[in-house]
């Protein structure tokens, strides 16, 4: 299994991967390119998994060379279940990117990360009420202490790819 942790820069990617991992960690540049990526291996319901943090991008559809690797790391890995990791002070924003990434195809979660600045701002996150319309796991963290990421990484198995006709129909009807 291969897991993709994506996202926007600066929203803790690094943190998670880093607690995923244990910290267990290959940094290489991908090639061709300056732009730098994190491989490691995490334990996902007792079998081994590639985790790779790819670089920070704001869209599927690339505007710099970071952007760009992090689409080619996403196609090279037709097979992988793709993490989204959102800031919890700007759902809305990483939602964009995590809808590009299920019209790809691809299976996911979303990992609200930064729960703890969202409750200090009092930003109100319903994480049940998201998971509930867009049908895939939605883990509130704070990947800096932690918290959340033993049940991000016990639900990446129940990542699933999204029919988004079908969101689209849902979303309509609220």
């Amino acid at each position: 299994m291969t897991i993709l942790l994506m996202g926007h820069p600066n929203v803790g990617k690094s943190a998670v991967f880093n607690r995923l991992t244990g910290a267990n960690i290959t940094e290489s540049n991908y090639p061709g390119t300056t732009v730098d990526y994190t491989e490691g291996f995490a334990m996902i319901d007792g079998d081994e998994a590639k985790v790779i943090d790819v670089p920070g991008t704001f869209s599927t559809d690339p505007k710099d060379e970071a952007e760009k690797v992090a689409m080619d790391i996403l196609e090279e890995n037709e097979n992988a279940t793709v993490v989204v990791v959102l800031d919890a002070t700007k759902v809305e924003r990483g939602l964009y990117l995590a809808f590009e990434i299920m019209e790809k195809g691809y299976p996911l979660v979303i990992a609200i990360n930064m729960w703890d600045d969202a409750e200090k701002q009092n930003i109100k996150i319903d994480a049940q009420g998201i998971e509930k319309v867009l049908g895939i796991p939605v883990v509130p963290t704070v990947a800096i202490s932690g918290e959340g990421i033993s049940e991000l990484a016990g639900r990446i198995s129940e990542a699933s790819a999204v029919d988004v006709e079908e969101l689209t129909q849902r979303i309509e009807e609220l």
